[in-house]
């Protein structure tokens, strides 16, 4: 279901195109990163879902509804905004900047208190210890989580979150991010989140929102962009072995050897044993008519049982327990299930048990060697 869209929006200040007939539909639920160079445009697409900037000319909806024509303090109040310099009021509390809004709403002294303190539990300060302090007597850091329990206040459907951890220091930001990640996974709210860090955009975005010169030049999942770079801007500015850096974006089905050695299981061991020898292999997977996985027979399988006859198959001699992994498993279980099962090598199947193709340890070296050689390095 689209919870926001943004059709064919422009923004002009003075004679400066900031925005240039931008369009973007966004999930309910989905966190999507907006991120691109300075200047791109990604905070003021931001700030126009809250009317905080109007467009010059285009349409942008909540829920189906044109928010030009919503009550623009309404409209606020029912969407959490969390900023970078956290935009808590400093003569206030941290329980009556928490509460802030639920007061505006109407909301009862006993329901805002409750729902303060479980805010504070939530993003990982003791309300006890911190309810009652002022924003001074708190680290950088403190500050931020009380911006982002703010902005979760009276659960909103829609968080947008302008660079909030950009001045933190690195432990830090990663404690944040890792906090919002599980916020995410539990609440699965609909968050905008700008940033100008690609490697914040991968651990956090369910999609991301690449932005240059007022454009969007890729909208798309993390994993995508990182395999399939839309244009040489994005593979520069993601950098070009940024997926290295993201092993769990490297699946199966981008590193398998396509066609391993098979065959059905009513070849006979004689048959077996001359494509062996053709392919010069010591094992053969047995797949069915429907190129289903059965199991595997190996050169010894086949030596250990030549003398019950010509007429012994393979589907006799089959080890079924063969040791497989699926399609979408990253590199990094890949070399888990390698490592636990002490195997040198591991069919790829797909979500039918389909045989879509095999992985060894000396095509993962290959494969794992090469990140390290540019074209011009290898000659191509």
């Amino acid at each position: 279901m689209i919870e926001i869209e943004l059709k064919n929006v422009k923004k002009s200040f003075k004679n400066a195109e900031v925005l240039k007939d931008i369009s973007l539909k966004i999930n309910k639920g989905e966190l999507v990163v907006l991120i691109g160079p300075s200047g791109c445009g990604k905070t003021t697409t931001l700030k126009m879902i809250n009317k905080l900037i109007k467009p010059t000319s285009g349409k942008i909806t909540i829920g189906g509804e044109d928010i030009s024509k919503k009550d623009t303090i309404e409209l606020r109040r029912n969407i959490g905004y969390v900023i970078q310099q956290t935009g808590i009021f400093p003569h206030m509390t941290v329980g009556d900047n928490i509460g802030l809004v639920p007061y505006l709403k109407g909301w009862s002294d006993d329901e805002i208190r409750n729902k303060t303190i479980e805010l504070l539990e939530m993003v990982g300060m003791d309300a006890e210890k911190y309810i009652d302090r002022y924003p001074s007597e708190l680290s950088g850091g403190q500050q931020q989580r009380i911006g982002v329990a703010r902005a979760f206040a009276t659960d909103p459907e829609i968080i947008l979150m302008d660079e909030p951890f950009s001045a933190l220091d690195p432990i830090t930001r990663n404690q944040l991010q890792d906090e919002l990640f599980n916020l995410q996974e539990k609440l699965k709210k609909t968050i905008v989140f700008v940033t100008h860090d690609m490697d914040e955009a991968l651990k956090l975005g369910d999609k991301i929102c690449i932005m240059k010169d007022g454009l969007i030049v890729q909208h798309d999942t993390p994993e995508n962009i990182l395999k399939n770079p839309s244009q040489g801007f994005v593979e520069e500015f993601i950098g070009k072995k940024r997926i290295w850096n993201q092993p769990e974006y490297i699946k199966a089905e981008d590193i398998v050897i396509k066609n391993p050695v098979k065959a059905v299981g009513s070849r006979t061991m004689l048959q077996a044993g001359e494509i062996m020898s053709e392919r010069h292999v010591d094992s053969i997977l047995v797949v069915d008519k429907e190129n289903k996985l059965e199991g595997i027979v190996t050169l010894k399988d086949i030596r250990r049982n030549r003398d019950k006859g010509s007429k012994i198959t393979l589907r006799d001699i089959i080890n079924k327990n063969v040791v497989s992994v699926c399609e979408e498993d990253s590199i990094v279980d890949v070399l888990k299930v390698m490592n636990e099962k002490k195997v040198g090598y591991i069919p790829v199947v797909d979500s039918q048990n389909k045989l879509s193709g095999l992985i060894t340890r000396s095509s993962l070296i290959s494969v794992l060697s090469g990140q390290f050689l540019d074209e011009e390095e290898v000659g191509i």
